[in-house]
């Protein structure tokens, strides 16, 4: 597996809406490479536009594997009308609600990687319940609050195989910088017992399965 992603989809991650900075992303994309050599589906929970899922599909496609992204399109808690990250060209004027979907399928056509990603749309706990299949990578960027981050690490990280990695975007642990829910997260996955950090990149942690449990 190549260190970077392709020239063509470093272009369109940096043209795709979202929040991710290059340095994140490039730490992402190795996760994803070092964890496809399982010859396991790669699992990202908050797919958003499409900007990180991009960035897995890449590895999907030279690695024979698939990138699952999963999400309900209707945006986390920060992205709704009133609040620091709402963009209202995303909102729906038929419904009058946030659906990033159509702006995530243009991001995967014109990145040229659709037939890479299996893209479920629903809420995260409700897919992680009937999920029975082990995965190389989970990559946990959906709902900042304690409810959401905290649901999905519960629903996703017992599916992560052994020497499979978990990734969590977000985590500060001054308050000052973000939320802390991430965060939390985080600290949760380390005292577990069955997770080793391997990395940091400014706000992206990447964890090793190393022992049983979550």
């Amino acid at each position: 597996m190549a260190a970077a992603p392709a020239p063509k989809t470093l272009a369109a991650f940096e043209a795709a809406t979202g929040f991710m900075p290059l340095n994140e992303g490039l730490a992402l994309y190795a996760a994803a490479a070092e964890a496809a050599a399982l010859g396991l589906p790669l699992l990202e929970v908050g797919t958003y536009c499409g900007r990180s899922t991009i960035l897995l599909a890449d590895v999907a496609r030279e690695a024979g594997t698939t990138a699952v992204t999963v999400d309900h399109h209707r945006g986390s808690e920060e992205q709704q009308p009133g609040w620091e990250y709402h963009d209202p060209e995303l909102v729906d004027p038929a419904v009058g609600r946030m659906d990033t979907l159509p702006t995530f399928r243009r991001t995967l056509f014109h990145a040229d990687l659709e037939e890479y990603v299996v893209a479920l749309v629903g809420r995260s706990p409700q897919v992680a319940r009937i999920w029975n299949t082990p995965l190389g990578l989970v990559f946990i960027d959906g709902g900042h609050t304690d409810e959401h981050a905290g649901g999905d690490y519960e629903g996703w990280a017992p599916h992560v195989a052994d020497g499979g990695l978990l990734v969590i975007h977000d985590v500060f642990p001054d308050p000052a910088d973000g939320g802390q829910a991430p965060y939390r997260v985080y600290l949760r996955a380390l005292a577990s017992g069955a997770f080793t950090e391997v990395s940091v990149t400014d706000s992206l942690r990447v964890l090793r399965r190393t022992g049983p449990g979550s």
